[in-house]
Protein backbone atom coordinates (compact mmCIF):
# COMPACT_ATOMS: atom_id res chain seq x y z
CA UNK A 1 0.00 0.00 0.00
CA UNK A 2 1.64 3.48 -1.15
CA UNK A 3 0.66 6.95 -0.41
CA UNK A 4 -0.02 7.40 -4.03
CA UNK A 5 -3.05 4.35 -4.46
CA UNK A 6 -4.49 5.83 -1.21
CA UNK A 7 -4.41 9.53 -2.73
CA UNK A 8 -6.16 7.43 -6.50
CA UNK A 9 -8.48 5.76 -3.74
CA UNK A 10 -9.44 8.79 -1.94
CA UNK A 11 -10.20 10.72 -4.80
CA UNK A 12 -11.96 8.43 -6.89
CA UNK A 13 -14.17 7.82 -3.71
CA UNK A 14 -14.30 11.96 -3.66
CA UNK A 15 -15.33 12.08 -7.11
CA UNK A 16 -16.91 8.52 -7.50
CA UNK A 17 -16.28 8.81 -11.34
CA UNK A 18 -12.90 7.09 -12.29
CA UNK A 19 -12.53 8.95 -15.60
CA UNK A 20 -12.78 12.47 -13.37
CA UNK A 21 -10.58 11.20 -11.34
CA UNK A 22 -7.98 10.52 -13.48
CA UNK A 23 -8.14 13.86 -15.23
CA UNK A 24 -8.12 15.77 -11.52
CA UNK A 25 -4.47 13.30 -10.79
CA UNK A 26 -3.09 13.53 -14.46
CA UNK A 27 -3.00 10.29 -14.77
CA UNK A 28 -4.06 7.86 -17.22
CA UNK A 29 -7.63 6.24 -16.25
CA UNK A 30 -6.24 2.58 -16.84
CA UNK A 31 -3.34 3.97 -14.07
CA UNK A 32 -5.90 4.49 -11.77
CA UNK A 33 -8.17 1.90 -12.64
CA UNK A 34 -5.21 -0.48 -12.41
CA UNK A 35 -3.61 1.00 -8.73
CA UNK A 36 -7.40 0.65 -7.31
CA UNK A 37 -7.39 -2.93 -8.57
CA UNK A 38 -3.78 -3.60 -6.24
CA UNK A 39 -5.09 -1.81 -3.36
CA UNK A 40 -8.24 -4.72 -3.43
CA UNK A 41 -5.87 -7.55 -4.24
CA UNK A 42 -3.80 -6.22 -1.34
CA UNK A 43 -6.89 -6.12 1.32
CA UNK A 44 -8.88 -9.40 -0.57
CA UNK A 45 -12.23 -7.11 -0.84
CA UNK A 46 -13.82 -4.97 -3.02
CA UNK A 47 -13.69 -1.35 -2.14
CA UNK A 48 -16.46 0.11 -4.91
CA UNK A 49 -19.54 -1.39 -6.26
CA UNK A 50 -19.64 0.22 -9.67
CA UNK A 51 -23.68 1.08 -11.23
CA UNK A 52 -23.48 2.06 -14.31
CA UNK A 53 -21.32 4.95 -15.14
CA UNK A 54 -20.98 6.05 -11.16
CA UNK A 55 -19.10 4.36 -8.66
CA UNK A 56 -20.24 3.88 -4.73
CA UNK A 57 -18.06 2.89 -1.74
CA UNK A 58 -18.10 -0.68 -1.07
CA UNK A 59 -19.04 -1.39 2.78
CA UNK A 60 -15.17 -2.55 3.04
CA UNK A 61 -14.37 0.72 1.02
CA UNK A 62 -16.15 2.99 3.69
CA UNK A 63 -14.05 1.67 6.27
CA UNK A 64 -10.30 1.94 4.36
CA UNK A 65 -11.54 6.14 3.62
CA UNK A 66 -11.43 6.22 7.15
CA UNK A 67 -8.45 5.35 7.19
CA UNK A 68 -6.93 7.17 4.19
CA UNK A 69 -7.96 10.40 4.48
CA UNK A 70 -6.13 10.51 7.89
CA UNK A 71 -3.11 9.09 6.35
CA UNK A 72 -3.22 11.08 3.86
CA UNK A 73 -3.63 13.88 6.14
CA UNK A 74 -0.64 13.08 8.34
CA UNK A 75 1.74 12.91 5.70
CA UNK A 76 0.60 16.39 4.92
CA UNK A 77 1.39 17.84 8.14
CA UNK A 78 4.69 15.83 8.35
CA UNK A 79 5.59 17.69 5.05
CA UNK A 80 4.75 20.87 6.59
CA UNK A 81 6.67 20.05 9.83
CA UNK A 82 9.73 19.24 8.17
CA UNK A 83 9.21 22.21 5.27
CA UNK A 84 12.05 24.95 5.68
CA UNK A 85 9.77 28.22 3.83
CA UNK A 86 9.15 31.04 6.40
CA UNK A 87 6.05 31.63 4.88
CA UNK A 88 2.65 29.44 5.95
CA UNK A 89 1.52 26.97 3.44
CA UNK A 90 -0.47 23.95 2.94
CA UNK A 91 -3.79 22.90 3.49
CA UNK A 92 -6.09 23.29 6.71
CA UNK A 93 -9.20 21.46 6.73
CA UNK A 94 -12.47 23.43 8.47
CA UNK A 95 -15.51 21.97 10.09
CA UNK A 96 -17.84 24.86 10.10
CA UNK A 97 -21.57 24.78 11.38
CA UNK A 98 -23.92 26.43 8.15
CA UNK A 99 -24.96 29.68 10.35
CA UNK A 100 -21.08 30.96 11.03
CA UNK A 101 -19.95 29.88 7.45
CA UNK A 102 -22.41 31.86 5.90
CA UNK A 103 -23.18 34.67 8.22
CA UNK A 104 -20.26 34.90 11.14
CA UNK A 105 -17.23 33.89 8.67
CA UNK A 106 -17.13 34.94 5.17
CA UNK A 107 -15.06 37.98 5.74
CA UNK A 108 -12.50 36.09 7.76
CA UNK A 109 -12.18 33.30 5.37
CA UNK A 110 -11.49 35.95 2.58
CA UNK A 111 -9.38 37.57 4.40
CA UNK A 112 -7.03 35.28 5.63
CA UNK A 113 -6.79 33.94 1.74
CA UNK A 114 -5.71 37.43 0.60
CA UNK A 115 -2.98 37.12 3.13
CA UNK A 116 -1.79 33.67 2.46
CA UNK A 117 -2.34 32.58 -1.11
CA UNK A 118 0.15 29.77 -0.37
CA UNK A 119 -2.69 28.31 1.84
CA UNK A 120 -5.74 25.64 0.80
CA UNK A 121 -8.63 26.34 2.99
CA UNK A 122 -10.93 22.91 2.70
CA UNK A 123 -14.84 23.73 4.55
CA UNK A 124 -16.67 20.32 5.69
CA UNK A 125 -20.33 21.75 6.65
CA UNK A 126 -21.76 19.73 9.28
CA UNK A 127 -23.36 20.08 12.99
CA UNK A 128 -21.60 19.39 16.11
CA UNK A 129 -21.93 15.76 16.16
CA UNK A 130 -19.98 15.75 13.30
CA UNK A 131 -17.02 18.19 14.45
CA UNK A 132 -16.61 16.01 17.61
CA UNK A 133 -16.33 12.92 15.25
CA UNK A 134 -14.04 14.66 12.91
CA UNK A 135 -11.89 16.06 14.99
CA UNK A 136 -11.23 13.06 17.51
CA UNK A 137 -10.42 11.35 14.11
CA UNK A 138 -8.29 14.01 12.68
CA UNK A 139 -10.58 14.23 9.61
CA UNK A 140 -10.62 18.18 10.30
CA UNK A 141 -7.73 20.16 12.05
CA UNK A 142 -9.83 22.71 13.24
CA UNK A 143 -13.45 23.36 13.81
CA UNK A 144 -15.83 27.01 14.03
CA UNK A 145 -18.90 25.43 16.70
CA UNK A 146 -22.03 27.22 17.79
CA UNK A 147 -22.42 25.74 20.82
CA UNK A 148 -22.90 26.29 24.49
CA UNK A 149 -19.29 26.23 25.86
CA UNK A 150 -17.60 22.90 25.44
CA UNK A 151 -15.76 21.62 28.20
CA UNK A 152 -14.56 18.30 26.50
CA UNK A 153 -11.16 16.95 28.07
CA UNK A 154 -9.64 15.94 24.85
CA UNK A 155 -10.65 18.95 23.02
CA UNK A 156 -8.79 23.12 23.42
CA UNK A 157 -11.71 25.34 22.90
CA UNK A 158 -11.75 29.27 22.87
CA UNK A 159 -15.08 30.84 22.75
CA UNK A 160 -15.34 34.13 21.15
CA UNK A 161 -18.62 35.52 20.73
CA UNK A 162 -22.24 34.91 22.30
CA UNK A 163 -24.47 34.09 19.71
CA UNK A 164 -28.15 35.83 20.33
CA UNK A 165 -30.58 32.95 19.32
CA UNK A 166 -34.18 34.02 18.36
CA UNK A 167 -37.18 32.33 17.69
CA UNK A 168 -39.31 34.39 14.70
CA UNK A 169 -42.05 33.78 12.48
CA UNK A 170 -44.04 35.68 9.42
CA UNK A 171 -44.99 39.27 10.52
CA UNK A 172 -48.86 37.83 10.29
CA UNK A 173 -48.23 35.02 13.04
CA UNK A 174 -50.95 34.86 15.74
CA UNK A 175 -48.28 34.96 18.00
CA UNK A 176 -47.09 38.54 17.10
CA UNK A 177 -49.61 40.54 18.73
CA UNK A 178 -48.83 38.95 22.27
CA UNK A 179 -45.35 40.14 22.63
CA UNK A 180 -43.39 37.65 23.30
CA UNK A 181 -43.60 33.86 23.92
CA UNK A 182 -42.66 31.27 26.41
CA UNK A 183 -42.19 27.34 26.15
CA UNK A 184 -46.32 26.64 26.25
CA UNK A 185 -46.60 29.12 23.21
CA UNK A 186 -45.55 26.66 20.93
CA UNK A 187 -47.68 23.83 21.91
CA UNK A 188 -49.46 22.57 18.50
CA UNK A 189 -47.58 25.01 16.26
CA UNK A 190 -45.77 24.05 13.57
CA UNK A 191 -41.88 24.26 14.18
CA UNK A 192 -39.28 24.69 11.43
CA UNK A 193 -35.83 23.01 12.49
CA UNK A 194 -32.11 22.03 11.48
CA UNK A 195 -31.59 18.76 11.07
CA UNK A 196 -30.62 16.76 14.42
CA UNK A 197 -27.19 16.95 15.82
CA UNK A 198 -27.38 20.64 15.72
CA UNK A 199 -26.98 22.40 18.68
CA UNK A 200 -29.39 24.88 19.18
CA UNK A 201 -32.29 22.48 17.52
CA UNK A 202 -31.14 19.92 20.65
CA UNK A 203 -31.46 22.75 23.20
CA UNK A 204 -34.88 23.61 22.15
CA UNK A 205 -36.19 20.33 22.31
CA UNK A 206 -34.26 19.62 25.69
CA UNK A 207 -36.77 22.57 26.98
CA UNK A 208 -40.04 21.47 25.50
CA UNK A 209 -39.54 18.06 26.31
CA UNK A 210 -39.51 19.31 29.99
CA UNK A 211 -42.28 21.15 29.87
CA UNK A 212 -44.19 18.36 28.53
CA UNK A 213 -45.02 20.88 25.32
CA UNK A 214 -45.36 18.80 21.93
CA UNK A 215 -45.57 20.89 18.40
CA UNK A 216 -47.87 19.76 15.79
CA UNK A 217 -45.25 19.03 13.58
CA UNK A 218 -42.03 19.58 12.48
CA UNK A 219 -40.10 20.56 9.07
CA UNK A 220 -36.80 19.79 8.84
CA UNK A 221 -34.11 21.40 6.59
CA UNK A 222 -30.51 21.16 6.35
CA UNK A 223 -30.09 24.52 4.80
CA UNK A 224 -30.60 28.12 6.81
CA UNK A 225 -31.99 29.77 3.95
CA UNK A 226 -34.30 27.02 3.20
CA UNK A 227 -35.62 27.78 6.58
CA UNK A 228 -35.70 31.19 6.15
CA UNK A 229 -37.67 30.80 3.04
CA UNK A 230 -40.45 28.41 4.58
CA UNK A 231 -40.71 30.96 8.01
CA UNK A 232 -41.22 33.35 6.18
CA UNK A 233 -43.95 31.83 4.07
CA UNK A 234 -45.85 31.64 6.83
CA UNK A 235 -45.11 27.91 7.46
CA UNK A 236 -43.88 27.80 11.28
CA UNK A 237 -41.56 29.28 13.88
CA UNK A 238 -37.84 28.64 13.59
CA UNK A 239 -34.94 29.05 16.22
CA UNK A 240 -32.20 30.47 14.43
CA UNK A 241 -29.29 32.88 15.53
CA UNK A 242 -30.03 36.43 15.22
CA UNK A 243 -27.26 37.35 12.71
CA UNK A 244 -28.93 34.67 10.11
CA UNK A 245 -32.18 36.88 10.22
CA UNK A 246 -31.01 40.15 10.99
CA UNK A 247 -32.01 41.61 7.92
CA UNK A 248 -35.34 39.82 7.55
CA UNK A 249 -35.85 41.44 11.04
CA UNK A 250 -34.48 44.88 9.90
CA UNK A 251 -36.79 44.82 6.61
CA UNK A 252 -39.94 43.22 8.22
CA UNK A 253 -40.05 40.49 6.52
CA UNK A 254 -40.19 38.31 9.92
CA UNK A 255 -40.80 39.00 13.16
CA UNK A 256 -39.31 37.97 16.18
CA UNK A 257 -41.78 36.69 18.94
CA UNK A 258 -39.22 37.47 22.09
CA UNK A 259 -38.69 33.93 23.50
CA UNK A 260 -39.06 34.55 27.36
CA UNK A 261 -38.84 31.23 28.32
CA UNK A 262 -35.31 29.53 29.36
CA UNK A 263 -31.76 30.63 28.00
CA UNK A 264 -30.66 29.04 24.89
CA UNK A 265 -26.99 30.20 25.08
CA UNK A 266 -24.80 29.61 22.00
CA UNK A 267 -20.93 30.66 21.37
CA UNK A 268 -19.15 30.53 18.61
CA UNK A 269 -16.43 28.61 19.31
CA UNK A 270 -12.90 27.43 17.55
CA UNK A 271 -12.45 23.91 18.57
CA UNK A 272 -9.08 21.73 17.88
CA UNK A 273 -7.97 18.10 19.63
CA UNK A 274 -5.13 19.07 22.35
CA UNK A 275 -2.80 16.64 20.48
CA UNK A 276 -3.55 18.57 17.68
CA UNK A 277 0.32 19.63 16.78
CA UNK A 278 -0.31 23.51 15.79
CA UNK A 279 1.45 24.09 12.44
CA UNK A 280 2.82 27.32 11.46
CA UNK A 281 -0.39 27.21 8.93
CA UNK A 282 -2.90 26.69 11.46
CA UNK A 283 -1.11 29.78 14.04
CA UNK A 284 -1.79 31.99 10.89
CA UNK A 285 -5.36 31.28 11.34
CA UNK A 286 -5.64 31.77 15.03
CA UNK A 287 -3.62 34.85 14.56
CA UNK A 288 -5.88 36.37 12.22
CA UNK A 289 -9.00 35.34 14.70
CA UNK A 290 -7.52 37.47 17.16
CA UNK A 291 -8.10 40.59 14.71
CA UNK A 292 -11.59 39.11 13.59
CA UNK A 293 -13.59 37.35 16.73
CA UNK A 294 -12.10 39.30 20.17
CA UNK A 295 -12.15 35.98 22.68
CA UNK A 296 -14.17 36.19 25.82
CA UNK A 297 -15.18 34.41 28.95
CA UNK A 298 -12.32 32.85 31.04
CA UNK A 299 -11.13 30.31 28.62
CA UNK A 300 -7.47 30.29 27.17
CA UNK A 301 -6.97 33.44 25.07
CA UNK A 302 -6.09 33.40 21.09
CA UNK A 303 -2.59 34.20 21.83
CA UNK A 304 -2.42 31.90 24.43
CA UNK A 305 -3.51 29.17 21.98
CA UNK A 306 -1.38 30.42 19.29
CA UNK A 307 1.78 30.29 21.59
CA UNK A 308 1.04 26.73 22.37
Amino acid sequence: MELRQLKIFSTVARERNFTRAAELLGYAQSNVTAQVRLLEDEFGTKLFERLGKRVYLSPDGEKLLQYANQILKLSSEAKDALATSAVPHGTITIGVAESLCVFRLPMLFKEYCKRYPQIKLILKLGASADFYRWLRDNTIDIAFFLNPEITATDLVSVTFLPEPMVIVSNTEHRLVRKGYIEPGDLQDECLILTERGCSYRAALEKILNEAGIQPHSTLEFGSIEAIKQFTAGGLGIALLPRAAVEIELQHNRMADLHWVGPGINMYTQVVYHKDKWLSPTLVSLLDLLKEYLPATGDGPSCSTIAQL
